[in-house]
Protein backbone atom coordinates (compact mmCIF):
# COMPACT_ATOMS: atom_id res chain seq x y z
CA UNK A 1 0.00 0.00 0.00
CA UNK A 2 2.85 2.41 0.78
CA UNK A 3 3.58 3.10 -2.90
CA UNK A 4 0.07 2.91 -4.36
CA UNK A 5 -1.23 5.82 -6.40
CA UNK A 6 -4.45 7.63 -5.59
CA UNK A 7 -6.58 5.85 -8.18
CA UNK A 8 -5.65 2.47 -6.71
CA UNK A 9 -6.37 3.58 -3.15
CA UNK A 10 -9.71 5.09 -4.14
CA UNK A 11 -10.69 1.92 -5.99
CA UNK A 12 -9.67 -0.27 -3.06
CA UNK A 13 -11.86 1.82 -0.76
CA UNK A 14 -14.80 1.26 -3.07
CA UNK A 15 -14.02 -2.45 -2.74
CA UNK A 16 -14.08 -2.38 1.05
CA UNK A 17 -10.67 -1.15 2.24
CA UNK A 18 -11.30 1.47 4.90
CA UNK A 19 -9.75 4.93 5.16
CA UNK A 20 -9.02 3.96 8.74
CA UNK A 21 -6.88 1.02 7.59
CA UNK A 22 -5.05 3.16 5.03
CA UNK A 23 -4.30 5.82 7.60
CA UNK A 24 -3.16 3.30 10.17
CA UNK A 25 -0.70 1.74 7.73
CA UNK A 26 0.86 5.10 6.87
CA UNK A 27 1.13 5.99 10.56
CA UNK A 28 2.82 2.65 11.22
CA UNK A 29 5.28 3.31 8.40
CA UNK A 30 6.04 6.75 9.83
CA UNK A 31 6.69 5.15 13.21
CA UNK A 32 9.07 2.63 11.63
CA UNK A 33 11.04 4.89 9.29
CA UNK A 34 10.81 8.46 10.50
CA UNK A 35 12.46 8.13 13.91
CA UNK A 36 13.48 4.48 14.01
CA UNK A 37 16.64 3.04 15.49
CA UNK A 38 17.86 1.67 12.16
CA UNK A 39 16.48 4.36 9.85
CA UNK A 40 15.47 7.88 10.82
CA UNK A 41 14.34 9.84 7.76
CA UNK A 42 13.17 12.81 9.91
CA UNK A 43 10.63 13.69 7.21
CA UNK A 44 7.71 14.22 9.59
CA UNK A 45 7.78 16.84 12.37
CA UNK A 46 4.42 15.93 13.92
CA UNK A 47 1.56 13.49 13.39
CA UNK A 48 -2.02 14.75 13.50
CA UNK A 49 -3.64 13.29 16.65
CA UNK A 50 -7.05 13.52 14.96
CA UNK A 51 -6.03 11.62 11.80
CA UNK A 52 -7.64 8.33 12.80
CA UNK A 53 -10.86 10.04 13.89
CA UNK A 54 -10.96 11.89 10.57
CA UNK A 55 -10.49 8.58 8.73
CA UNK A 56 -13.37 6.96 10.62
CA UNK A 57 -15.61 9.93 9.81
CA UNK A 58 -14.79 9.55 6.12
CA UNK A 59 -15.59 5.85 6.27
CA UNK A 60 -18.98 6.73 7.75
CA UNK A 61 -19.53 9.28 5.00
CA UNK A 62 -18.73 6.68 2.34
CA UNK A 63 -21.15 4.25 3.98
CA UNK A 64 -23.78 6.97 3.68
CA UNK A 65 -23.10 7.40 -0.04
CA UNK A 66 -20.80 10.42 0.03
CA UNK A 67 -17.56 9.98 -1.95
CA UNK A 68 -15.20 12.94 -2.41
CA UNK A 69 -12.38 13.56 -4.90
CA UNK A 70 -9.61 12.68 -2.42
CA UNK A 71 -11.72 10.48 -0.17
CA UNK A 72 -9.65 8.91 2.60
CA UNK A 73 -6.27 9.77 1.08
CA UNK A 74 -3.68 10.81 3.73
CA UNK A 75 -1.67 13.96 2.97
CA UNK A 76 1.23 15.55 4.84
CA UNK A 77 1.45 19.35 4.99
CA UNK A 78 4.75 21.24 4.99
CA UNK A 79 5.23 22.85 8.38
CA UNK A 80 5.05 26.41 7.14
CA UNK A 81 1.34 25.94 6.32
CA UNK A 82 -1.18 26.29 9.14
CA UNK A 83 -3.44 23.42 10.16
CA UNK A 84 -5.88 23.62 13.03
CA UNK A 85 -4.62 20.67 15.11
CA UNK A 86 -0.85 21.29 15.11
CA UNK A 87 1.66 24.10 15.61
CA UNK A 88 3.15 25.70 12.50
CA UNK A 89 6.84 26.22 13.16
CA UNK A 90 8.68 26.67 9.85
CA UNK A 91 11.17 24.43 11.65
CA UNK A 92 12.19 27.26 14.00
CA UNK A 93 12.25 27.02 17.78
CA UNK A 94 10.96 30.60 17.82
CA UNK A 95 7.62 29.31 16.49
CA UNK A 96 7.45 26.05 18.43
CA UNK A 97 4.29 27.26 20.24
CA UNK A 98 2.68 28.88 17.18
CA UNK A 99 -0.70 27.12 17.24
CA UNK A 100 -3.45 29.50 16.09
CA UNK A 101 -5.94 26.65 15.75
CA UNK A 102 -6.94 27.47 12.18
CA UNK A 103 -6.56 25.94 8.75
CA UNK A 104 -4.91 27.72 5.88
CA UNK A 105 -7.48 27.85 3.05
CA UNK A 106 -5.35 25.30 1.23
CA UNK A 107 -5.67 22.86 4.14
CA UNK A 108 -9.39 23.54 4.40
CA UNK A 109 -9.85 22.75 0.71
CA UNK A 110 -7.99 19.47 1.16
CA UNK A 111 -10.33 18.46 3.98
CA UNK A 112 -13.37 19.49 1.97
CA UNK A 113 -12.06 17.30 -0.85
CA UNK A 114 -11.88 14.27 1.45
CA UNK A 115 -8.15 14.22 2.22
CA UNK A 116 -6.91 13.28 5.69
CA UNK A 117 -4.32 15.66 7.12
CA UNK A 118 -1.80 13.08 8.33
CA UNK A 119 0.60 15.53 9.95
CA UNK A 120 3.30 18.11 9.33
CA UNK A 121 6.36 17.55 7.14
CA UNK A 122 9.82 18.72 8.11
CA UNK A 123 11.50 21.37 5.97
CA UNK A 124 14.61 23.45 5.55
CA UNK A 125 14.15 25.93 8.38
CA UNK A 126 12.33 29.13 7.36
CA UNK A 127 12.00 27.54 3.89
CA UNK A 128 15.76 27.86 3.34
CA UNK A 129 15.93 31.67 3.42
CA UNK A 130 17.91 32.11 6.64
CA UNK A 131 21.50 31.72 5.44
CA UNK A 132 23.75 31.36 2.42
CA UNK A 133 25.48 28.47 4.21
CA UNK A 134 22.37 26.42 4.92
CA UNK A 135 22.06 22.64 4.96
CA UNK A 136 18.93 21.72 3.01
CA UNK A 137 16.47 19.63 4.97
CA UNK A 138 17.66 20.76 8.41
CA UNK A 139 15.49 22.52 10.95
CA UNK A 140 16.07 23.11 14.63
CA UNK A 141 12.67 21.58 15.40
CA UNK A 142 12.78 18.55 13.13
CA UNK A 143 16.47 17.76 12.67
CA UNK A 144 17.93 16.69 9.32
CA UNK A 145 15.81 15.04 6.62
CA UNK A 146 17.57 12.15 4.87
CA UNK A 147 17.29 11.14 1.21
CA UNK A 148 15.76 7.63 1.18
CA UNK A 149 17.75 6.59 -1.90
CA UNK A 150 21.04 7.15 -0.02
CA UNK A 151 20.79 8.28 3.57
CA UNK A 152 23.96 10.38 3.50
CA UNK A 153 22.72 12.41 0.51
CA UNK A 154 20.77 15.65 0.62
CA UNK A 155 16.99 15.66 0.31
CA UNK A 156 17.29 19.19 -1.15
CA UNK A 157 14.92 21.84 0.10
CA UNK A 158 13.02 23.48 1.31
CA UNK A 159 10.14 20.98 0.91
CA UNK A 160 12.52 18.19 1.84
CA UNK A 161 10.29 16.39 4.33
CA UNK A 162 7.34 16.50 1.93
CA UNK A 163 9.41 14.91 -0.85
CA UNK A 164 11.04 12.24 1.32
CA UNK A 165 7.75 11.26 2.94
CA UNK A 166 6.16 10.67 -0.46
CA UNK A 167 9.21 8.89 -1.89
CA UNK A 168 9.50 6.57 1.12
CA UNK A 169 5.78 5.81 1.34
CA UNK A 170 5.08 7.66 4.58
CA UNK A 171 2.05 9.35 3.02
CA UNK A 172 0.01 9.13 -0.15
CA UNK A 173 0.98 12.70 -1.04
CA UNK A 174 2.28 15.91 0.48
CA UNK A 175 2.02 19.65 0.02
CA UNK A 176 5.18 21.67 -0.46
CA UNK A 177 5.86 25.33 -1.09
CA UNK A 178 8.21 26.99 -3.51
CA UNK A 179 9.81 30.38 -3.87
CA UNK A 180 12.58 29.18 -6.19
CA UNK A 181 13.21 25.45 -6.45
CA UNK A 182 11.74 24.36 -3.12
CA UNK A 183 9.21 21.96 -4.66
CA UNK A 184 10.97 20.85 -7.83
CA UNK A 185 14.47 20.26 -6.42
CA UNK A 186 13.47 17.95 -3.55
CA UNK A 187 10.97 16.20 -5.80
CA UNK A 188 13.63 15.54 -8.44
CA UNK A 189 16.41 14.30 -6.15
CA UNK A 190 14.00 12.03 -4.25
CA UNK A 191 12.49 10.57 -7.42
CA UNK A 192 8.92 11.87 -7.25
CA UNK A 193 6.63 14.32 -9.05
CA UNK A 194 6.52 17.93 -7.92
CA UNK A 195 4.35 20.69 -9.35
CA UNK A 196 4.76 24.41 -8.77
CA UNK A 197 1.57 26.05 -10.05
CA UNK A 198 1.22 29.49 -11.59
CA UNK A 199 1.55 31.96 -8.74
CA UNK A 200 -2.00 33.00 -7.87
CA UNK A 201 -3.68 29.69 -8.62
CA UNK A 202 -3.44 28.47 -5.00
CA UNK A 203 -4.05 30.57 -1.87
CA UNK A 204 -1.04 31.58 0.27
CA UNK A 205 -3.13 32.80 3.23
CA UNK A 206 -1.80 31.47 6.58
CA UNK A 207 1.40 30.21 4.95
CA UNK A 208 4.58 31.64 6.48
CA UNK A 209 5.88 33.85 3.67
CA UNK A 210 9.12 34.60 1.90
CA UNK A 211 8.03 36.39 -1.27
CA UNK A 212 4.67 37.86 -2.22
CA UNK A 213 5.69 37.78 -5.88
CA UNK A 214 7.06 34.22 -6.05
CA UNK A 215 5.61 32.05 -3.24
CA UNK A 216 3.16 29.28 -4.02
CA UNK A 217 2.15 25.92 -2.59
CA UNK A 218 1.85 22.83 -4.74
CA UNK A 219 1.43 19.04 -4.73
CA UNK A 220 4.22 16.48 -4.30
CA UNK A 221 3.19 12.98 -5.33
CA UNK A 222 4.31 9.70 -6.84
CA UNK A 223 2.40 10.30 -10.09
CA UNK A 224 1.34 13.20 -12.27
CA UNK A 225 -2.30 12.11 -12.04
CA UNK A 226 -2.18 12.41 -8.26
CA UNK A 227 -0.66 15.87 -8.54
CA UNK A 228 -3.45 16.85 -10.94
CA UNK A 229 -6.10 15.48 -8.55
CA UNK A 230 -4.74 17.54 -5.68
CA UNK A 231 -4.38 20.70 -7.75
CA UNK A 232 -8.00 20.42 -8.82
CA UNK A 233 -8.99 20.48 -5.14
CA UNK A 234 -6.67 23.21 -3.81
CA UNK A 235 -6.82 25.67 -6.72
CA UNK A 236 -9.19 28.61 -6.42
CA UNK A 237 -9.62 32.24 -5.46
CA UNK A 238 -9.22 33.48 -1.90
CA UNK A 239 -10.45 36.98 -0.95
CA UNK A 240 -7.58 37.23 1.55
CA UNK A 241 -4.95 36.67 -1.16
CA UNK A 242 -5.26 39.27 -3.93
CA UNK A 243 -2.90 37.28 -6.16
CA UNK A 244 -5.63 34.64 -6.56
CA UNK A 245 -8.25 36.95 -8.07
CA UNK A 246 -8.18 35.05 -11.39
CA UNK A 247 -7.89 31.56 -9.88
CA UNK A 248 -11.55 30.57 -10.04
CA UNK A 249 -11.74 31.58 -13.69
CA UNK A 250 -8.48 29.80 -14.51
CA UNK A 251 -9.10 26.62 -12.52
CA UNK A 252 -9.66 23.46 -14.58
CA UNK A 253 -10.28 19.75 -14.08
CA UNK A 254 -6.60 18.96 -14.33
CA UNK A 255 -6.93 15.20 -13.93
CA UNK A 256 -9.60 14.96 -16.63
CA UNK A 257 -7.40 16.91 -19.05
CA UNK A 258 -4.43 14.53 -18.77
CA UNK A 259 -3.74 12.91 -22.14
CA UNK A 260 -1.16 10.17 -22.67
CA UNK A 261 -1.07 11.18 -26.34
CA UNK A 262 -0.48 14.88 -25.73
CA UNK A 263 3.15 14.80 -26.92
CA UNK A 264 2.26 13.76 -30.47
CA UNK A 265 2.92 16.65 -32.85
CA UNK A 266 3.65 19.03 -29.98
CA UNK A 267 6.57 21.45 -30.36
CA UNK A 268 8.69 21.60 -27.21
CA UNK A 269 11.79 23.70 -26.61
CA UNK A 270 14.92 21.92 -25.33
CA UNK A 271 16.67 24.52 -23.15
CA UNK A 272 20.30 23.60 -23.73
CA UNK A 273 21.68 26.47 -21.65
CA UNK A 274 20.26 24.72 -18.57
CA UNK A 275 22.36 21.58 -19.16
CA UNK A 276 26.07 20.77 -19.05
CA UNK A 277 26.77 20.75 -15.31
CA UNK A 278 26.78 16.94 -14.81
CA UNK A 279 27.66 14.44 -17.52
CA UNK A 280 25.48 11.52 -16.42
CA UNK A 281 22.49 13.79 -15.85
CA UNK A 282 22.96 14.99 -19.42
CA UNK A 283 23.07 11.38 -20.63
CA UNK A 284 19.84 10.59 -18.81
CA UNK A 285 18.34 13.75 -20.30
CA UNK A 286 19.27 12.58 -23.82
CA UNK A 287 17.49 9.29 -23.16
CA UNK A 288 14.43 11.23 -21.97
CA UNK A 289 14.50 13.30 -25.16
CA UNK A 290 14.38 10.10 -27.18
CA UNK A 291 11.30 9.00 -25.23
CA UNK A 292 9.67 12.31 -26.15
CA UNK A 293 10.60 11.88 -29.82
CA UNK A 294 9.23 8.34 -29.80
CA UNK A 295 5.92 9.76 -28.57
CA UNK A 296 5.81 12.17 -31.51
CA UNK A 297 7.08 15.35 -29.85
CA UNK A 298 8.84 17.85 -32.10
CA UNK A 299 11.90 19.01 -30.19
CA UNK A 300 13.37 22.42 -30.91
CA UNK A 301 16.86 23.30 -29.71
CA UNK A 302 17.19 26.53 -27.70
CA UNK A 303 20.78 27.49 -26.96
CA UNK A 304 20.48 31.06 -25.68
CA UNK A 305 18.16 32.80 -23.26
CA UNK A 306 17.86 35.71 -20.87
CA UNK A 307 20.68 36.99 -18.67
CA UNK A 308 20.33 34.62 -15.72
CA UNK A 309 22.99 36.43 -13.68
CA UNK A 310 21.00 39.66 -13.97
CA UNK A 311 17.82 37.80 -13.04
CA UNK A 312 19.56 36.33 -10.02
CA UNK A 313 20.76 39.72 -8.76
CA UNK A 314 17.33 41.27 -9.13
CA UNK A 315 15.57 38.24 -7.66
CA UNK A 316 17.79 38.27 -4.57
CA UNK A 317 17.02 41.92 -3.90
CA UNK A 318 13.29 41.23 -4.30
CA UNK A 319 13.32 38.21 -1.99
CA UNK A 320 15.17 40.02 0.80
CA UNK A 321 12.80 42.99 0.73
CA UNK A 322 9.64 40.90 0.49
CA UNK A 323 10.88 38.56 3.22
CA UNK A 324 11.15 41.38 5.73
CA UNK A 325 7.76 42.84 4.80
CA UNK A 326 5.93 39.53 4.67
CA UNK A 327 7.46 37.95 7.74
CA UNK A 328 6.87 41.06 9.85
CA UNK A 329 3.20 41.00 8.83
CA UNK A 330 2.88 37.29 9.60
CA UNK A 331 4.51 37.59 13.02
CA UNK A 332 2.29 40.53 13.90
CA UNK A 333 -0.74 38.33 13.11
CA UNK A 334 0.25 35.60 15.57
CA UNK A 335 -0.85 35.31 19.19
CA UNK A 336 1.71 37.15 21.38
CA UNK A 337 1.19 34.58 24.11
CA UNK A 338 2.39 31.89 21.69
CA UNK A 339 4.88 33.93 19.65
CA UNK A 340 6.39 36.86 21.59
CA UNK A 341 8.68 37.63 18.65
CA UNK A 342 6.88 40.30 16.60
CA UNK A 343 9.36 41.07 13.81
CA UNK A 344 12.26 39.73 11.81
CA UNK A 345 14.63 41.66 14.05
CA UNK A 346 13.16 39.82 17.05
CA UNK A 347 13.75 36.47 15.33
CA UNK A 348 17.36 37.43 14.58
CA UNK A 349 17.87 38.26 18.26
CA UNK A 350 16.17 35.02 19.34
CA UNK A 351 18.48 32.98 17.10
CA UNK A 352 21.56 34.67 18.55
CA UNK A 353 20.44 33.64 22.02
CA UNK A 354 19.49 30.05 21.13
CA UNK A 355 22.58 27.83 20.64
CA UNK A 356 20.77 25.13 18.65
CA UNK A 357 19.58 27.59 16.03
CA UNK A 358 23.06 28.75 14.97
CA UNK A 359 25.00 25.58 15.74
CA UNK A 360 25.45 24.60 12.07
CA UNK A 361 25.14 27.85 10.08
CA UNK A 362 24.25 31.47 10.55
CA UNK A 363 21.52 33.87 9.43
CA UNK A 364 23.19 36.06 6.82
CA UNK A 365 20.07 36.33 4.65
CA UNK A 366 17.92 37.31 7.63
CA UNK A 367 20.40 40.02 8.56
CA UNK A 368 20.53 41.30 4.98
CA UNK A 369 16.73 41.33 4.78
CA UNK A 370 16.51 43.35 7.98
CA UNK A 371 18.58 46.08 6.28
CA UNK A 372 16.05 46.52 3.44
CA UNK A 373 13.76 49.55 3.29
CA UNK A 374 10.34 48.14 2.45
CA UNK A 375 7.89 47.92 -0.46
CA UNK A 376 8.16 51.58 -1.47
CA UNK A 377 11.93 51.49 -1.91
CA UNK A 378 12.76 52.50 -5.54
CA UNK A 379 15.58 49.95 -5.68
CA UNK A 380 13.18 47.16 -4.70
CA UNK A 381 10.59 48.26 -7.25
CA UNK A 382 13.24 48.43 -9.98
CA UNK A 383 14.52 44.96 -9.07
CA UNK A 384 10.98 43.56 -9.14
CA UNK A 385 10.33 44.99 -12.60
CA UNK A 386 13.69 43.75 -13.88
CA UNK A 387 13.33 40.23 -12.57
CA UNK A 388 9.79 39.77 -13.85
CA UNK A 389 10.59 41.21 -17.27
CA UNK A 390 13.78 39.19 -17.81
CA UNK A 391 12.30 35.90 -16.60
CA UNK A 392 8.82 36.36 -18.08
CA UNK A 393 8.39 38.63 -21.07
CA UNK A 394 12.01 38.43 -22.25
CA UNK A 395 12.58 34.93 -20.88
CA UNK A 396 9.98 32.18 -21.02
CA UNK A 397 7.48 34.14 -23.11
CA UNK A 398 10.13 35.13 -25.65
CA UNK A 399 11.49 31.59 -26.00
CA UNK A 400 8.01 30.16 -26.50
CA UNK A 401 7.18 32.76 -29.16
CA UNK A 402 10.47 32.93 -31.04
CA UNK A 403 10.80 29.15 -31.33
CA UNK A 404 7.09 28.45 -31.83
CA UNK A 405 6.91 25.97 -28.95
CA UNK A 406 4.27 25.42 -26.26
CA UNK A 407 6.54 24.35 -23.42
CA UNK A 408 10.19 24.16 -22.38
CA UNK A 409 12.15 21.23 -20.94
CA UNK A 410 15.47 20.76 -19.12
CA UNK A 411 16.96 18.57 -16.42
CA UNK A 412 15.51 19.77 -13.11
CA UNK A 413 18.86 19.47 -11.31
CA UNK A 414 21.64 16.92 -10.85
CA UNK A 415 21.66 13.98 -8.45
CA UNK A 416 21.63 14.66 -4.72
CA UNK A 417 24.90 15.89 -3.25
CA UNK A 418 26.47 14.52 -0.08
CA UNK A 419 25.32 16.13 3.16
CA UNK A 420 28.12 18.43 4.29
CA UNK A 421 27.94 20.39 7.54
CA UNK A 422 31.18 22.24 6.72
CA UNK A 423 30.48 23.57 3.23
CA UNK A 424 26.69 23.34 3.17
CA UNK A 425 24.69 22.73 0.00
CA UNK A 426 26.38 22.11 -3.35
CA UNK A 427 23.76 22.47 -6.07
CA UNK A 428 25.53 22.07 -9.42
CA UNK A 429 22.73 23.35 -11.64
CA UNK A 430 18.99 23.99 -11.67
CA UNK A 431 16.10 24.70 -14.03
CA UNK A 432 13.93 26.37 -11.41
CA UNK A 433 14.81 30.06 -11.68
CA UNK A 434 12.94 31.26 -14.77
CA UNK A 435 9.54 29.78 -13.87
CA UNK A 436 9.98 30.76 -10.21
CA UNK A 437 10.76 34.41 -10.90
CA UNK A 438 8.15 34.74 -13.64
CA UNK A 439 5.54 32.99 -11.46
CA UNK A 440 4.81 30.42 -14.19
CA UNK A 441 4.04 26.68 -13.79
CA UNK A 442 6.85 24.15 -13.43
CA UNK A 443 6.54 20.36 -13.25
CA UNK A 444 9.28 17.85 -12.51
CA UNK A 445 8.80 14.17 -13.37
CA UNK A 446 11.28 11.32 -12.71
CA UNK A 447 13.39 10.80 -15.85
CA UNK A 448 15.78 8.10 -14.64
CA UNK A 449 18.97 7.70 -12.66
CA UNK A 450 22.34 9.44 -12.72
CA UNK A 451 25.10 7.78 -10.70
CA UNK A 452 22.36 5.54 -9.31
CA UNK A 453 20.38 8.48 -7.90
CA UNK A 454 17.09 9.94 -9.20
CA UNK A 455 17.02 12.95 -11.49
CA UNK A 456 13.99 14.77 -12.83
CA UNK A 457 12.80 16.19 -16.13
CA UNK A 458 11.36 19.72 -15.93
CA UNK A 459 8.43 20.97 -18.01
CA UNK A 460 7.64 24.68 -17.75
CA UNK A 461 5.75 27.20 -19.81
CA UNK A 462 3.50 30.23 -19.98
CA UNK A 463 1.43 31.70 -17.18
CA UNK A 464 -1.80 29.72 -16.57
CA UNK A 465 -0.62 26.83 -18.79
CA UNK A 466 -0.81 24.50 -15.76
CA UNK A 467 -3.12 21.96 -17.42
CA UNK A 468 -0.93 21.71 -20.53
CA UNK A 469 2.27 21.31 -18.52
CA UNK A 470 0.72 18.56 -16.40
CA UNK A 471 -0.57 16.73 -19.48
CA UNK A 472 2.80 16.79 -21.25
CA UNK A 473 4.51 15.53 -18.12
CA UNK A 474 1.89 12.82 -17.74
CA UNK A 475 2.46 11.62 -21.30
CA UNK A 476 6.21 11.41 -20.66
CA UNK A 477 5.66 9.63 -17.35
CA UNK A 478 3.41 7.02 -18.95
CA UNK A 479 5.88 6.36 -21.75
CA UNK A 480 9.08 6.35 -19.69
CA UNK A 481 8.15 4.42 -16.55
CA UNK A 482 11.19 6.00 -14.92
CA UNK A 483 9.98 6.07 -11.30
CA UNK A 484 11.91 3.87 -8.87
CA UNK A 485 11.31 3.07 -5.21
CA UNK A 486 14.03 4.12 -2.76
CA UNK A 487 16.48 1.51 -1.52
CA UNK A 488 17.01 3.10 1.91
CA UNK A 489 20.74 2.48 1.35
CA UNK A 490 23.22 4.02 3.79
CA UNK A 491 25.17 5.67 0.96
CA UNK A 492 25.90 5.60 -2.75
CA UNK A 493 29.33 4.22 -1.85
CA UNK A 494 27.70 1.21 -0.14
CA UNK A 495 26.26 -0.04 -3.45
CA UNK A 496 28.20 -3.21 -4.39
CA UNK A 497 29.37 -1.95 -7.79
CA UNK A 498 30.64 1.29 -6.27
CA UNK A 499 32.20 -0.40 -3.25
CA UNK A 500 34.16 -2.74 -5.56
CA UNK A 501 35.47 0.17 -7.59
CA UNK A 502 36.62 1.99 -4.47
CA UNK A 503 38.78 -0.91 -3.31
CA UNK A 504 42.34 -1.52 -4.64
CA UNK A 505 42.71 -3.91 -7.54
CA UNK A 506 42.66 -7.47 -6.29
CA UNK A 507 41.13 -6.59 -2.93
CA UNK A 508 38.15 -8.60 -1.69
Amino acid sequence: MAYEDGAALLERQSGGLSAEAITRQYLERIAALNDGEAIALRAVIAVNPAAMDDARALDQARAGGQVLALHGLPVLIKDNIETRELPTTAGSLALSANAPGRDAPLAARLREGGAIILGKANLSEWANIRSAGSISGWSAVGGLVRNPHALDRSACGSSSGSAVAVAAGLAWAAIGTETDGSIVCPAAVNGIVGFKPTVGLVSRTHIIPISESQDTAGPMTRSVRDAALILGVIAGSDPSDPATIEADARREDYAALLDAGSLAGTRIGVVRFLTGYHAETDATFEAALQVLRDQGAILVEITTGPDRAAIGRAEFAVLLSELRTGLNAYLESTDPAQVPWRSLSDIIAFNRGEPRELALFGQTYFEAAERTSGPDDPDYLAALETSRRLAGEQGIDAMLSEHDVVALIAPTTGPAWAIDVIYGDRVAGSASQLAAVAGYPHLTVPMGLAEGMPVGLSFFGAKWSDALILSLGYAFEQASGARVHPALAPSVEARPEVARALRPAGAH
